[in-house]
């Protein structure tokens, strides 16, 4: 299965919308754009932290699945790689953070550009 993680709040604060006043509106309307976006992925585990949990459940929708982090999104995100890699799954990881980019290691990693222009 290919599975892309997706740092919400790393993607969503990569354009200055606005969305610093609102996080559970600007985690929503990701979640939205990533329901309908043209990827090729069989998964996209959207990863939402503190504020932004507000707006989207946790659970799948479709072939969106939002997960909640515990603690921080960067030790979800790379729990969800672990497990994923672990069953077999090609993984990617959208983000622009470099100490996370390096610790998902040898996932494939993209900028949340790159999503952004897809979905």
């Amino acid at each position: 299965m290919t599975v892309l993680v997706v740092d919400g709040a790393n993607v969503v604060g990569s354009v200055p919308d606005g969305w610093w006043k609102d996080r559970a509106s600007a985690a929503r309307k990701l979640h939205e754009r990533l329901l309908v976006g043209d990827t090729s992925y069989d998964v996209i585990v959207l990863v939402l932290e503190g504020g932004a949990k507000a707006g989207v459940r946790p659970g799948r929708d479709a072939h969106v699945l939002t997960v909640h982090a515990a603690k921080d999104g960067d030790s979800e995100i790379r729990r969800q790689v672990t497990t994923r890699r672990e069953r077999g799954d090609a993984v990617t990881v959208v983000t622009a953070d470099r100490a996370l980019a390096a610790n998902v290691a040898p996932a494939l990693v993209l900028s949340p550009s790159w999503l952004l222009d897809r979905i």
